[in-house]
């Protein structure tokens, strides 16, 4: 039987030691660069954070933005710029110093966000120009403080602007691979741009990157991905996928199941390591104050895609204890179990889970929190000559 601390050779090319993955969780710890073209930096601050939870088999970066029409969040890292390129070379070099693995999560936000935080001002890009109502974003309000804020109005990319954002893409990727990362996450879920085109409802385009047919909506996909797989090789590219999901104001697809079998079996034929699959998420209130109830997945559908992919799959979603997480990797339908929040106050995490030790819970406040390393680093590693778990 398969166990969670068992090794795994991932697409062929990446050796875990695990299968516990530190999934993309967004905390908001950058340092503002000295122009406006530098972006959101990596700090020593977060270099010492994914050191220290270099246990995991896999690390996948925070969220990390292509380009600056990207900056949906305030205090999101990118990898657009030289001084964040310096900034990510510190954090792989302290985690493969430690011995572990990373790859960075790439993404674009498209109209998840607002113009006050973008360059110059401008909208936010989408598929369409239709709005999503009723989802905010961490951004500057009227008196320049940060705050959760209603999405803008967004402008439809022309065709030759989404062709041009694969380009984008390709070049964040070429950055993440002269920085030491060992691969890429592309987050295709949670109503980010990539998602976006391939929801037949909202993507109403009549381009070829129209929903009008199957492989017009989920042509940028494919052609994001054959880009970074280009720049990484076949076994170190990852695609994050949300199925019914609703964050991000996504509307019901009807043909969502039909378009996640169709996309699982385009990603076998391109050589990606693994799948990345994040159960829905029925978002109440902000990424901040909301409450996210995950409902799983059907096996059956699960079943029908493992059967489409000959590479890994790793499942995502309320994971907080071991017993739940091996009776998952029991099913045989997946490779690799993602503990997201645990990593928060546990740096030591496969320790705990392998000893039985108790995890410590993080205050919701630290999540994102602007007050340095506070509920960030100052987590300790459990110690058997306390009871006291280290709770921040």
């Amino acid at each position: 039987m398969t166990t969670l601390f068992d090794s795994l050779l991932l697409g062929g090319a990446v050796s875990l030691k695990n299968r516990i993955v530190m999934p993309p969780m967004t905390r908001t710890r950058t340092t503002e660069g000295a122009l406006p073209t530098d972006g959101d930096l990596p700090n020593e601050m977060v270099a010492t954070y994914y050191g220290q939870r270099t246990g995991a088999g896999l690390i996948i970066s925070e969220a990390t933005d292509v380009d600056q029409s990207s900056h949906g969040y305030a205090r999101i890292p990118g990898i657009h710029s030289e001084t964040q390129m310096q900034g990510w070379r510190r954090v792989t070099d302290e985690v493969h110093r430690r011995g572990g693995t990373i790859f960075m999560q790439l993404w674009h936000v498209g109209r998840l966000a607002h113009s006050s935080i973008l360059p110059n001002g401008q909208a936010p890009v989408g598929v369409t120009g239709e709005r999503a109502e009723g989802s905010e974003v961490f951004a500057h309000g009227p008196d320049g403080r940060l705050r959760f804020m209603a999405v803008d109005t967004p402008r439809a990319l022309s065709t030759d602007e989404v062709s041009a954002m694969v380009g984008t893409f390709a070049q964040a990727a070429r950055n993440a691979r002269e920085v030491g990362f060992d691969g890429v996450e592309l987050h295709a879920a949670n109503g980010y741009l990539i998602e976006q085109f391939m929801n037949s409802v909202l993507n109403t385009r009549t381009d070829r990157y129209g929903g009008g047919s199957m492989e017009d909506r989920t042509r940028f996909l494919m052609e994001v991905v054959d880009a970074a797989v280009a720049e990484f090789g076949p076994g170190r590219v990852g695609v994050r996928l949300s199925p019914h999901g609703k964050y991000g104001s996504m509307p019901t697809d009807p043909l969502v199941e039909e378009t996640f079998l169709y996309v699982v079996e385009q990603l076998a034929r391109r050589g990606v390591a693994y799948i990345h699959l994040l159960y829905e998420l029925l978002p109440e209130g902000n990424m901040e104050t909301g409450v996210f109830k995950p409902r799983y997945l059907d096996h059956g559908l699960l079943a029908k895609a493992r059967a489409l992919f000959p590479g890994a799959f790793i499942w995502c979603g309320g994971f907080n204890d071991r017993e739940r997480a091996q009776a998952s990797l029991d099913t045989g339908l997946v490779d690799l179990i993602a503990f997201g929040r645990p990593y928060i106050a546990n740096p030591d995490l496969v320790e705990r889970l392998k000893n039985g030790w108790p995890l410590a819970v993080a205050d919701r406040s630290a999540y994102y929190t602007r007050h340095g390393n506070l509920g960030y680093i100052d987590f300790p590693a459990y110690s058997t000559d306390s009871a006291e778990c280290g709770v921040a």
